[in-house]
């Protein structure tokens, strides 16, 4: 388990041994690698990528049926992105690959900063790691299409996270209001159509017809992720011994995201057809 740390010498910091620790020296931007076990058991590597001058954490896997989930934090905007590349059907007539983008605005506490990501260290890189919380699955409802080519009004990382999925980049109501109020143009976003206002729209796993219009649902897991940092306290001074407290280590979690959107054919949502 990271943080883990062993303190010696009747209370006087000694000795900090940490299977995840801070490092002391400041940097710009670093990369770590952590072996992952995944919900079906099978183990992944994640790629941990800080920018401390972007104020930004990215965060990459690949899941087991081959798709790659990126994960980008963007501290500056307070947005986070996930993208998921999804390995197509050739014999049902789609492209290599298929792009989802989802976009939506991002609270404090849900993972580290940049600068604290950035000093991350493990002293056991093949050790498979397992989160330390389990936050519960996020329930989103993405009724809104966001114009990849306008949405660096919102963040300057979508247009390089997002272009590969062209028109299947979605955001919230309640977010897109956020940033309208905040002066993002208008003709950023598009409210797709509802259940409410097509009658009869099924989810995809129930159409018929590959190409009829339906809800489509996606769901991923963040696994592993540094979510809180872990404060350790020292005593210092002589006669007058006094309290300090200082980071030394991490927290990780795993969270859960189900996206729900409408999308026109159910071509573009073969995976419900295996849920």
């Amino acid at each position: 388990m990271f943080a883990r740390c062993l303190l010696t010498l009747s209370g006087r910091l000694a000795l900090l041994l940490c299977a995840l620790a801070l490092s002391p020296t400041p940097g710009f931007s670093s990369e770590l690698k952590v072996r992952v076990r995944l919900a079906d058991g099978q183990v992944t590597e994640e790629l941990l990528q800080a920018d401390s001058q972007r104020d930004s954490v990215t965060l990459e896997f690949k899941q087991a049926d081959g798709t790659l989930i990126t994960f980008v934090a963007d501290f500056k905007q307070d947005v986070k992105i996930f993208r998921a590349l999804i390995l197509g059907e050739l014999e049902r007539g789609q492209s290599q690959y298929q792009a989802l983008c989802f976009i939506t605005r991002l609270s404090r506490n849900e993972i580290i900063p940049s600068d604290s990501m950035a000093r991350l260290r493990q002293k056991n890189p093949h050790t498979v790691r397992a989160a330390e919380e389990r936050r519960a699955t996020e329930e989103l409802s993405m009724s809104v299409a966001v114009n990849v080519t306008r949405a660096w009004q919102i963040s300057a990382h979508i247009h390089n996270t997002c272009s590969m999925a062209r028109e299947a980049v979605y955001t919230r109501e309640a977010d897109a209001r956020h940033w309208l109020d905040a002066g993002v143009e208008g003709s950023t976003f598009e409210v797709l159509p509802r259940a409410a206002e097509l009658p009869g729209l099924p989810s995809c796993g129930a159409a018929r017809d590959l190409w009829e219009p339906c809800t489509c649902s996606y769901a991923l897991r963040l696994e592993w992720y540094p979510c809180l940092l872990k404060y350790c306290r020292s005593q210092e001074g002589g006669t007058a011994v006094r309290s300090t407290t200082y980071k030394c280590g991490i927290r990780s979690c795993s969270k859960g995201y189900n996206f729900t959107f409408y999308t026109p054919h159910k071509q573009l949502c073969l995976w419900e057809e295996e849920s």
